[in-house]
């Protein structure tokens, strides 16, 4: 079973959405956007996956992050 990483990169959302890296990152710099405005710190091209989850799919998975 493979564990997965607590923070997304730009790859895993274009794996994720079946999109361009551009478009990847966009979508990260968007919520990193969205994140910092609510006072969080971020990490240049990566979003934290609950966050992500809550976002894409409106829930926020149990898993073990890496």
């Amino acid at each position: 079973m493979k564990k997965t990483n607590y923070m997304m990169t730009a790859q895993d959302v274009m794996e994720e959405l079946g999109v361009s890296r551009a478009k990847a990152y966009g979508i990260v710099r968007e919520m990193n956007a969205e994140l910092c405005s609510q006072g969080y710190t971020v990490i240049a091209g990566k979003v934290p996956r609950p966050f992500w989850e809550k976002k894409f799919f409106g829930f926020s998975s149990e898993k073990e992050y890496a």
